[in-house]
């Protein structure tokens, strides 16, 4: 019992169903059949143990290979981890940046459709996304920075559309930035406890959680008068209200500031997730 509480082996994380989702999907364009088998075990792995935690040789015997395998195809296991956290935040930008959204003929359909495709996606790659949302500090500062632009993108894409519905008075006079962190707390925070074999498919999830990101921007929230201006309307905005990713320092996170024992505390095991 006491293994089984430090950490998955490779053979346990292969059927696990908290494991299972869609990521192989997300890189199959981009690489060969031998890297995608690599890019899909170092998501478990790095999902089920934490980067620190997770070897190269737990990589490749995720896919029946030897330990020096995955050095033909990636020069470095933070590498491997780039390139799940850039394919994973690119997708997941594009999925939100398509016709439908931009031809939604007003804000509340545009921001329904914002947030069911941004909730359904990172459902039905809960597995990468948990990785992409949970091992930042392990990225060196280049590779930190990059993504970091990504998630400012996304962010600004619902941001732009709260505020368009504020402005013609299709939403309550909300605060902007605050709503915008809870909305992309609910499409984010699902991947903790997510499975696909659980009670709501990725479509019915993202309807849901439209429903609600709808409520916070047509509801008078308590205290506030109908009407009355919030700070973000005013023009008044402190860089942590905004939502903005933190700048991280030019020095590369040390791996023993963030594990214990071999295990990165921060990262949520899948031992702890229930089903949906």
């Amino acid at each position: 019992m006491a293994k089984r509480q430090a950490r998955f082996t490779p053979q346990e994380m292969e059927d696990d169903p908290r494991l299972l989702d869609q990521s192989p999907d997300l890189w199959s364009e981009e690489f060969g059949e031998v890297a995608r088998g690599l890019l899909a075990s170092a998501v478990r792995c790095f999902a089920a143990n934490g980067f620190h935690a997770t070897t190269t040789r737990d990589i490749s015997a995720g896919v029946g290979l030897s330990p020096a395998a995955l050095y033909v195809h990636f020069p470095s296991k933070e590498l491997v981890l780039h390139e799940i956290m850039r394919i994973g935040h690119e997708r997941a930008l594009a999925h939100i940046q398509v016709p439908e959204v931009e031809a939604a003929g007003s804000a509340e359909d545009r921001l329904r459709l914002l947030m069911k495709r941004y909730t359904a996606w990172h459902a039905r790659h809960h597995v990468a996304a948990r990785v992409c949302q949970y091992e930042l500090n392990a990225l060196t500062p280049d590779h930190y920075d990059e993504i970091r632009e990504l998630r400012r993108r996304t962010n600004e894409v619902f941001r732009t559309t709260v505020a368009r519905g504020v402005a013609d008075g299709t939403f309550t006079q909300v605060d902007v930035n605050r709503v915008v962190r809870g909305m992309l707390s609910l499409g984010i925070d699902l991947v903790r406890w997510y499975r696909l074999d659980g009670a709501d498919s990725p479509d019915e999830l993202g309807e849901f959680y439209a429903g609600l990101a709808l409520r916070m921007v047509t509801e008078t929230a308590p205290g506030r008068e109908p009407g009355s201006e919030s700070p973000t309307a005013s023009g008044s905005e402190s860089p942590t209200a905004s939502g903005r990713e933190p700048a991280r320092s030019r020095k590369a996170a040390s791996p023993k500031a963030s594990s214990r024992n071999g295990r990165k505390e921060s990262s949520p095991s899948v031992r702890g997730s229930d089903a949906s």
